[in-house]
């Protein structure tokens, strides 16, 4: 019987977590990380706990618990990094529970720590995202939107052909931009440690954003940096071949990693299924000058998604001979293969089509349940109708999407008041 009710707990949470747009299929290993994370008692009380952020005192009314007992539960879950907490310019505390990627399953291995079994955690990790692929192939390949956008390296940016490169394209912009930030353990690379699988690419390099890193920091799970040491650390995976992976968004992104391709979820996911578009690609694609080529293999070595291959370079006088050759849609846009190239022989060119970075993660969010089939838990989620701000967003979003999207919104909500307002826009 005990088991029983400790496997409803998180049997809740699991149905919780898969409101998120995301989702976080069901496994029992699944049910192992969570049981490792919540005890019985916090899994029952996040799964009724809103998707989004909410003061203690909501919460307190939605549990039906006293004030005083639902702030220290929240405060103790903010102290793990299993919600974040946010304040306010107006002085007021506010709760969110961040879905799973991007989310409390790399806060929990942004340290080290003893009141968890990080390498038990790692390797259930390992099993859940790099095994078993359902979680990835939800996160990653559901939809048009995605959650992360690569970041082209901004010193390989050509000066001299007219190529526009926009604020929100620059990994130093939002470094410089942000309210908070903050740096701690790379969780791609601290899990592989624990499988023996871990590169020698730094530890201490990724980060995290605005409210996130505030939380983050205040409570010990990532340390608080300045502008210059951010723009250090960017320079630092530069130099090191890493990736510039961040928050697909155009306004207050609140995360950029920097990934190799070894280990990061996000480049195993493009290398695994590319076809389907898993990563926001940069604006950006490399281009081979065939006449400085001469087959090295630099650029191959480390591209991290291995869209650069080595070919013939079809040369009657040399038959061996080989030349760089891109597979675009393989490819990220990330510079990588451009700044490793000594003899100049690749430079960036745009995209014949711009890639669209939705404006923030609000917007973002949206088109990720529209897509996904989950506007409803958004919209539908404890008590939110009460609140005529959030539902104003929301149908912002949709009135603003592509007539498909618009449908498919209209077929979730099955409201008569949106399909008259998506009448009018016709």
């Amino acid at each position: 019987m005990a088991h029983q009710t400790v496997r409803a707990g998180h049997e809740q949470l699991v149905e919780r977590l898969n409101r998120f747009p995301q989702g976080a299929p069901p496994s029992d290993v699944l049910h192992a990380i969570l049981k490792m994370l919540f005890s019985e008692r916090e899994a029952s009380i996040v799964a009724r706990l809103p998707i989004r952020p909410f003061t203690a005192k909501r919460a307190a009314r939605t549990l039906r618990m006293p004030l005083s007992e639902t702030t220290a539960v929240l405060e103790e879950l903010a102290g793990r990094a299993i919600l974040l907490d946010i304040e306010t310019d107006e002085g007021k505390r506010l709760y969110v529970l961040p879905p799973p990627m991007a989310g409390f399953f790399e806060f929990s291995m942004m340290r080290m720590r003893g009141d968890v079994d990080q390498k038990l955690l790692g390797e259930l990790y390992y099993q859940y995202l790099n095994v078993e692929e359902d979680f990835i192939k939800d996160l990653f390949t559901e939809g048009e939107t995605q959650l992360g956008r690569v970041f082209v390296q901004e010193s390989v940016l050509p000066l001299d052909n007219g190529i526009q490169v926009l604020d929100y394209e620059r990994a130093s912009k939002v470094v410089r931009n942000a309210s908070y930030r903050a740096v701690g353990t790379c969780y791609c690379r601290h899990k592989m440690d624990h499988m023996d699988r871990g590169c020698d690419a730094p530890r201490q390099i990724c980060m995290t954003f605005n409210n996130t890193a505030s939380s983050l920091a205040r409570h010990g799970f990532a340390r608080e940096i300045d502008i210059a040491e951010g723009l250090d650390l960017l320079a630092e995976a530069q130099e090191n071949d890493l990736i510039q992976f961040g928050e697909n968004t155009q306004r207050n992104p609140n995360f950029i990693c920097n990934c190799c391709g070894c280990c990061c979820e996000a480049m195993i996911a493009q290398r695994r299924f590319a076809i389907l578009n898993p990563v926001h690609t940069s604006n950006f694609m490399p281009e081979v000058d065939t006449a400085r080529c001469n087959g090295c293999g630099k650029c191959v070595n480390v591209c991290p998604v291995e869209a650069m291959t080595l070919a013939s370079a079809n040369d009657p006088h040399r038959q061996k001979k080989k030349q760089a050759k891109l597979n675009e849609s393989l490819c990220l846009g990330c510079g990588v293969c451009v700044r490793t190239c000594d003899r100049d022989g690749i430079r960036l060119r745009a995209r014949p089509e711009r890639v669209i970075t939705p404006v923030d993660s609000a917007r973002r969010s949206v088109l990720m349940a529209i897509e996904r089939g989950k506007l409803q838990n958004l919209i539908f989620d404890n008590q939110a109708l009460a609140s005529h701000r959030a539902m104003a967003a929301v149908l912002g979003v949709i009135l603003s999407a592509p007539p498909v999207k618009q449908a498919l919104a209209s077929r979730q909500m099955r409201s008569l008041y949106v399909d008259r307002l998506l009448s009018k826009q016709l």
